[in-house]
């Protein structure tokens, strides 16, 4: 089965974030769309997967983000065997970050 066709998505969602033009924006429609625990949680997820990618041990994860084992085992799964999204962008924020330093 191809990874993009395993689930119906309503891409008007997808299609309104690809129209936010700054972080500002982004910041703004997420507080709306989201609730505090529910962006509290992506926030954690998104930063577990970034410790992971840069190499970082679960107990140094643990510790520096207080999330769960479980949540940490759920991302390194992600990471591995998903639809290699984070890979994507923590590309592009590398891309971004070696070209803000020359």
């Amino acid at each position: 089965m191809n990874k993009s066709n395993r689930k119906t998505r309503n891409e008007l969602m997808y299609e309104a974030i690809l129209s936010l033009k700054d972080k500002d924006e982004c910041i703004r429609f997420f507080d709306d769309l989201c609730t505090v625990s529910e962006l509290q949680a992506m926030e954690q997820r998104f930063q577990v997967a970034w410790l992971l990618d840069q190499g970082m041990i679960y107990n140094d994860i643990l510790r520096e983000t207080g999330a769960s084992s479980a949540t940490i085992s759920r991302v390194k799964r992600s990471l591995e065997y998903g639809q290699d999204g984070y890979a994507v962008v923590f590309e592009r924020l590398k891309e971004e970050e070696s070209g803000e330093r020359e």
